[in-house]
């Protein structure tokens, strides 16, 4: 490393000494020393000049060729403007490299500074978005990107789901948006092409609507028939075989009409219209039936309802889903327990939830609960008569009124099933501010034990 005040200082106490000392064998030291130190200036002032027209001439590559310190200094210089040249190349060559491989993604792939402009964007985006690069590149992109739904979900600053939106080239294109944070306020925008799979999803609920409403009249039938033989005094081999056969048909019903059900939820991602629901009777009714379908277990059902709010939606998709969560507990818990259905309100929105203290599930479970037909234990949910598609159904009723689905359960300790609705959804009273909807639910329970 090249240390310049030493140099200096060195080459300035030379020349004084040399000075000083032909100065005195002249006769004339003082004389002698002021015009050795006046020429020891003029050259560094040269070596000077000679560094800054070279640091300020980019086109001259050439290191000036001195000697002494200067030339330590310039040889210095040399070296580590070639470093910082190499690693500006390998610097461009990285980027380079990245422009080219981002610009073979089929994704839009949108960098959006801290001012929600736009700063780069690669090829995909110009064709799914329908960017240009001569006359968008600085502009805001909820000015080129105006979907109302799309600004909404870009400034509520929530970017856990992505969003699907019809492109704004052509709305036969359904693409997925997800941003993501970095630097400083800074977004990444990825737009993906998912019309394939949209068709896909659409085919499948199409055929699973379809079949179940052809199966629902040779059941109908079915169930007829064998509700006539049942009145008639058979063998008690032929009783015992009808018998399991209407109950088999029965659960067949059960299965269709869930299958319908949830074909007609998924079809449309948000309900159509938001009417006020009288959610406290609602919830009434459901325990008067969960009562009377565990008459035989002597459970203890309570309910905690706050009378002063109440909730704006589709009456009977709510209905459907409370009463999935609560006959779930009731099938669930054993003998004797404890099931508590509450309902209040606060700062966040509102809540419903179901905790039992029946056995509880096991966390691998909690996170596939809502998917449809998945079992815990096979055997148990065939006895209970339960279809499998309990709790997906819940979870697309919420969807559809923008609310969400919590589940908390421990083994041993009971489960709890949370709904939690929007504060837009709250139809009319005061809110109990100080609750909280993860600290209001008992922490020993979680949702049912299983699904329906």
């Amino acid at each position: 490393m090249y240390n310049s005040n030493h140099s200096i200082a060195s080459n300035l106490l030379l020349t004084v000494v040399v000075s000083l000392f032909a100065g005195f064998i002249i006769g004339y030291p003082g004389w002698t020393l002021a015009f050795a130190l006046l020429g020891w200036a003029l050259f560094q002032i040269k070596q000077f000049n000679r560094l800054q027209q070279w640091l300020m001439d980019s086109s001259n590559s050439d290191v000036p060729e001195t000697s002494g310190h200067w030339g330590e200094l310039f040889d210095e210089l040399s070296r580590d403007q070639k470093r910082q040249l190499g690693r500006s190349q390998s610097l461009r060559a990285v980027i380079h490299r990245f422009q080219q491989s981002s610009a073979a993604l089929s994704d839009a792939i949108v960098i959006i500074d801290n001012h929600n402009n736009l700063e780069w964007w690669n090829r995909a985006a110009d064709r799914l978005l329908g960017l240009k690069a001569s006359t968008d590149r600085g502009r805001s992109v909820m000015n080129l990107l105006r979907d109302p739904r799309f600004v909404r979900y870009y400034r509520k600053q929530n970017y856990d789901d992505p969003l699907q939106l019809p492109s704004p080239l052509s709305n036969e294109v359904i693409l997925e948006y997800r941003l993501t944070r970095f630097g400083v306020g800074d977004r990444i925008l990825v737009a993906r092409d998912i019309t394939r799979l949209k068709q896909l999803e659409q085919t499948r609920q199409d055929f699973v609507a379809n079949a179940s409403h052809e199966l629902r009249t040779p059941l109908t039938v079915i169930r007829g028939y064998l509700e006539t033989f049942l009145d008639q005094d058979l063998p008690r081999p032929l009783q015992r075989g009808m018998n399991q056969m209407a109950n088999q048909s029965r659960r067949m019903e059960n299965l269709v009409s869930d299958l319908l059900l949830l074909s007609r939820l998924e079809a449309s991602p948000h309900i159509s219209d938001e009417l006020p629901i009288p959610i406290q009777s609602i919830i009434c009714r459901i325990r008067d039936d969960a009562i009377a379908l565990g008459k035989d277990k002597n459970q203890t059902i309570e309910l905690d309802l706050d009378p002063n709010n109440t909730l704006l939606g589709q009456e009977a998709e709510i209905y459907s889903a409370f009463s999935n969560l609560v006959f779930n507990a009731v099938r669930y818990t054993p003998a004797g327990g404890r099931i508590q259905i509450r309902w209040w309100a606060d700062k966040k929105g509102t809540h419903f939830s179901v905790a039992d203290n029946g056995p509880g599930i096991d966390s691998i479970h909690l996170p596939r609960l809502s998917e449809r037909f998945y079992r815990i234990d096979e055997s148990r949910s065939s006895d209970t008569g339960g279809t499998g598609l309990g709790l997906a159904i819940v979870k697309h009723v919420m969807l559809r009124h923008n609310g969400r689905l919590s589940i908390k359960s421990e083994i041993g300790q009971g489960s709890t099933f949370s709904c939690h609705f929007p504060k837009e959804l709250l139809s009319s009273g005061s809110q109990r501010q100080p609750d909280d909807p993860d600290e209001q639910e008992p922490k020993d329970q979680a949702a049912p034990s299983s699904i329906r």
